[in-house]
């Protein structure tokens, strides 16, 4: 059994820079149509992020065999170490020339107020990597990437019937209702968020209810009250794995995905998949950055079977 994974997303460079205060004491209301503000932020970290970055970990962390799908830039190289040092397969991360990796350049104030600049770079150039590339797969997954990009791998690995995740995420804004039902209808699987959930109602006019009509499964994640499943006309509400430490939850939606990913893989319930997802997120949450956690394969099984009984995978 092949447990490689197509995972069709963002690669990116996350760089997270910390204010010491909070930024509303630096705003004046009454000025805000000439904001010209600089922020002294003496900490700073680089981190490996992206949506397919961040579940390509964490697909390998629990014995997937992740193949990550798209343009970086020629800045790619530290990055691309990482992955070798992670065993993971970097054959589908071309490089165009003179051009940056894709790039968010955040500031944090101390009430976790963020300032977000997004440079997409390499990332515009993704649509030309073909599913073909990535070679034989179980399964995939469609993330947050160009909508020519999100539009093209969602159709490959419908018309390859391939068991696939479609998450639109933060992208769903680049999609009018009926695109956005179109990307919808091909899939296998939608996964969002609460808050994405609402927004593609709004987009499409339908309620969930009616969503969860146009597609096998729906899996809404609600954060720290953990998610539902909607399959076949029941609805399973999944519930949370406490974790240890709350530093960072950036990062933590992709570690989910990573279990919903081996479950289609394996053939496993996708209720079961949301557990594994639950049991990443956790551990994610607690360290900074999204590719910093490193827990071995024996203690993720752990605390699965602790939380939910017998290890299925």
């Amino acid at each position: 059994m092949t447990l490689r994974a197509a995972i069709a997303a963002s690669m990116a460079y996350d760089t997270i820079m910390v204010f010491e205060g909070k930024f509303t004491d630096h705003i004046l209301p009454d000025q805000i149509h000439k904001i010209n503000l600089s922020f002294l932020s003496p900490r700073m970290r680089r981190e490996y992020g992206g949506c397919a970055g961040n579940i390509a970990y964490n697909y390998k962390l629990i014995g997937g065999e992740p193949v990550p799908m798209g343009m970086v830039g020629d800045d790619f190289g530290p990055y691309r170490e990482h992955y070798k040092r992670c065993g993971i397969d970097d054959s589908c991360l071309p490089e165009a020339k003179d051009s940056y990796t894709a790039q968010c350049f955040i500031v944090t104030d101390l009430h976790n107020n963020q300032l977000a600049g997004f440079h997409p770079g390499a990332m515009g150039l993704s649509a030309q990597i073909p599913l073909s590339q990535a070679g034989t797969v179980a399964c995939g997954i469609v993330g947050p990437d160009p909508k020519d990009a999100m539009q093209l791998h969602t159709q490959q690995m419908a018309d390859a019937k391939l068991p696939f995740i479609l998450d639109p995420g933060q992208n769903i804004l680049l999609f009018d209702g009926p695109e956005l039902l179109a990307l919808i209808e091909r899939a296998p699987v939608l996964v969002c968020n609460d808050y994405e959930a609402e927004l593609i109602a709004d987009k499409t006019g339908l309620s969930l209810t009616e969503l969860a009509q146009r597609v096998p499964a729906l899996i809404v994640t609600l954060g720290a009250e953990g998610s539902i499943v909607r399959e076949r006309g029941t609805e399973t509400r999944v519930a949370p794995v406490p974790a240890q430490a709350v530093k960072d939850p950036t990062g933590c939606g992709d570690a989910y995905r990573a279990g919903l990913l081996l479950a289609l893989a394996k053939g496993v319930p996708l209720i079961q998949g949301a557990q594994l997802g639950s049991v990443l997120g956790s551990i994610k949450i607690a360290v900074q950055g999204c590719q910093n956690h490193q827990p071995t394969l024996a203690e993720i099984r752990a605390l699965y079977e602790a939380h939910y009984g017998a290890w299925p995978f």
